[in-house]
């Protein structure tokens, strides 16, 4: 007779129970190889059960290689069914875990330590924004009309991301950057990051150099040196990138945060604009500029992005939504020189055929209607309150025994104390840490010969925060800074 676990309701058994109980007795041997099990008909009469209940798990049986099942014949178990499970646990793997050379320059890289879960009460961690600040009832509006846009088929799109967008963000790139670009030459990617690997990618060989700044997004370094490609690091000063250090330099890309140098601040100036070009087209290299937060402007006009300076210049510029929407979107864009278009919309291909469609249509859609732009205006007016209630508490406890740097734009600013040497950095940050605030150094985003800064400094972002909030953590950030 099959035996059979109860189902813990005192019912019949289902398929599934069937299935499981004939399935553990064909591997212990109870139906040895190539004996007969009960028809299903025999099956059914004896559990007292519906003989297509019976049918549906033996069929599962035969569709994993259990049985055999030929008409007007009893099933039959399989001559080698799968063997029992081993009592004993396997021997651990022996040997190292082998990767590629990719891999290998991954597993060195410093993993993501921003679990949400463990996170500070108070954290300037930058990057996060205000949940209050995304606008829910606009975006809920534009992706219900783009999911209710009823298409002629369900069909992969196209690699360089959905032509309504791109449209649209042809427009707004006039309007907002005075870019002017084919519609051919707009890629949509998932976020920057992704934008930064397929520049990697597609520009990089191992051993081959690239240009950072330094200091510098340290994600945007790791991606580089994940292809084997060698860093050199250029200093950065109150205007940005040293690009006179640039004269004797041979390298195959420049990564730059010329609008808004991260994490300092400074502005690229127009001749040093011109001489990172020049040093481009000297070499047949090409310029990377992440314009990340271009939207966040205080004291400073805009600076026109290096894309518009010279005509065929070689240059890649790099934009995301992350910083006035939402990082959580996912959604960047590239736009590549001409000579480019095929290989980038190929590598986005065969990376991941596209983009999501339906939340492109609605960014789109904002776009189209001013409400992007409305948007923009009305966070850069909340971050301005932020950043002045940052830069007053800074202020108000440590008056001239700091310097902040950057603050004339974007979402963060960085805080030196020029008392404290940088071998107090842990103590800082763990101090802080006890008392529910997150604080974040700029030494990390340093990769040059020279070490980094001797003193300790901070990165704080403030577009997360209330202004209750701000307050309340420089009163800790004091509190820490006097225990020390």
């Amino acid at each position: 007779m099959v035996q059979f676990r109860a189902d813990g309701r005192g019912g019949k058994p289902g398929a599934r129970q069937i299935y499981e109980a004939l399935r553990d007795q064909i591997i212990a041997g109870v139906y040895p190889p190539e004996s007969q099990i009960p028809s299903s008909r025999g099956l059914a009469d004896e559990l007292g059960v519906a003989r297509t209940t019976v049918t549906v798990a033996l069929e599962q049986l035969a569709a994993e290689g259990f049985i055999e099942i030929t008409q007007g014949r009893r099933p039959r178990v399989v001559s080698s069914p799968v063997r029992p499970a081993p009592s004993e646990p396997a021997a651990p793997r022996s040997g190292p875990v082998r990767l590629s050379a990719y891999g290998d320059r991954l597993r060195s890289a410093l993993p993501w330590t921003g679990d949400l879960a463990t996170a500070p009460q108070i954290d300037f961690r930058y990057g996060d924004l205000a949940p209050g600040d995304f606008p829910s009832l606009l975006w809920r509006r534009a992706l219900t009309e783009a999911l209710a846009r009823r298409p002629q088929r369900l069909a992969y799109d196209d690699p360089r991301g959905s032509l309504r967008l791109r449209q649209a963000l042809q427009g707004h790139l006039w309007r907002a950057r005075t870019i002017r670009c084919d519609l051919d030459q707009i890629m949509i990617v998932n976020g920057s990051q992704q934008g930064l690997d397929l520049c990697a990618r597609l520009l990089l060989d191992p051993r081959e150099r690239f240009v950072m700044e330094d200091p510098g997004y340290r994600m945007a370094r790791q991606v580089f040196e994940a292809t084997g490609a060698t860093p050199v690091a250029i200093d950065v000063d109150a205007n940005g990138m040293r690009t006179a250090n640039l004269e004797t330099v041979e390298a195959r890309l420049a990564y730059v945060t010329p609008s808004h140098q991260f994490p300092l601040g400074g502005v690229m100036p127009v001749a040093r604009r011109h001489q990172l070009l020049d040093w481009a087209r000297a070499r047949s290299a090409y310029v990377l500029e992440d314009d990340y937060d271009s939207e966040y402007r205080y004291d400073i006009n805009p600076v026109p992005p290096l894309h518009s300076l010279q005509p065929d210049a070689a240059v890649i510029y790099l934009g995301t939504v992350s910083k006035t929407l939402s990082p959580m979107l996912r959604i960047g864009y590239l736009v590549v020189p001409p000579e480019l278009v095929p290989v980038f919309g190929t590598a986005k291909q065969i990376t991941d055929r596209h983009s999501p469609i339906a939340e492109q249509e609605a960014l789109a859609r904002l776009i189209e209607t001013g409400s992007y732009e409305r948007h923009v205006r009305r966070v850069r007016r909340l971050n301005g309150e932020r950043r002045v209630t940052l830069l007053a508490a800074l202020r108000r406890h440590f008056g001239d025994r700091i310097r902040v740097q950057g603050a004339e734009a974007g979402l963060h600013v960085v805080v030196w104390f020029d008392h404290l040497p940088r071998a107090r950095e842990p103590d800082v940050i763990a101090a802080a840490r006890r008392l529910g605030l997150g604080l974040h150094p700029i030494s990390p985003l340093y990769g040059g010969s020279a070490g980094g800064p001797d003193r300790v400094g901070l990165v704080m972002g403030y577009a997360a925060l209330g202004l209750r909030q701000i307050e309340k953590g420089v009163d800790l950030l004091a509190e820490v800074i006097a225990r020390l």
